[in-house]
């Protein structure tokens, strides 16, 4: 059992953890749903993820858990939604979370759900950028960006829920030096 402990500074709690999950990045993934948003999108699929302090605490047994389930070779990666996990106080834990994934599976990908925009919100200077914004971002593969609108909805799109959002291939992305859209 892991010890309890005070949620604080550099701490993160998370509403559930998706074994075997399909419908949130390309292949099998294991999907980490971390708690704490303050988009608060209108209609938002869970809602009760805005709290920062819903579900349990972030810890190491559960990093551990969560490096286990990656290493079934039907497993294709690890995908980190929420909540927002581009949150500051998130981007500080799931930094070092993605880079012990990558450092363990080189070859599983990482896709990361954000509702904030990556050229708008995220880059140096930009309102949610952080010491570890740009570590972060180096080790996910695919980031799905925007925030879903109700207004935009569109079932039939694959990833993501409505028009606005982007599926940005963040390798490609980096090489370029600008948004490159993922092609599957």
């Amino acid at each position: 059992m892991p010890e309890s402990k005070q949620w604080g500074e550099d701490e993160m709690n998370y509403g559930t953890i998706k074994e075997c999950d399909i419908a949130n990045g390309e292949g099998v993934r294991t999907t980490l749903f971390v708690s704490g948003c303050t988009n608060h999108c209108k209609d938002c699929f869970q809602p009760e993820t805005w709290d920062f302090h819903y579900g349990q605490l972030f810890t190491e047994d559960v990093e551990q858990h969560i490096l286990k389930t990656l290493k079934p070779p039907y497993i294709d990666g690890l995908t980190l939604l929420g909540g927002e996990p581009m949150e500051p106080d998130n981007q500080r834990v799931l930094v070092d979370l993605v880079k012990k994934v990558k450092d363990t599976y080189p070859d599983k990908t990482i896709w990361c759900y954000t509702g904030f925009v990556m050229d708008q919100d995220l880059l140096e200077g930009q309102r949610r950028h952080t010491e570890v914004t740009d570590t972060l971002l180096s080790y996910i593969d695919v980031l799905v960006d925007g925030p879903f609108m109700t207004e935009l909805k569109n079932i039939s799109l694959a990833f993501r829920g409505s028009e606005n959002q982007r599926i940005i291939d963040m390798k490609k992305t980096r090489e370029a030096g600008e948004i490159v859209l993922y092609m599957r």
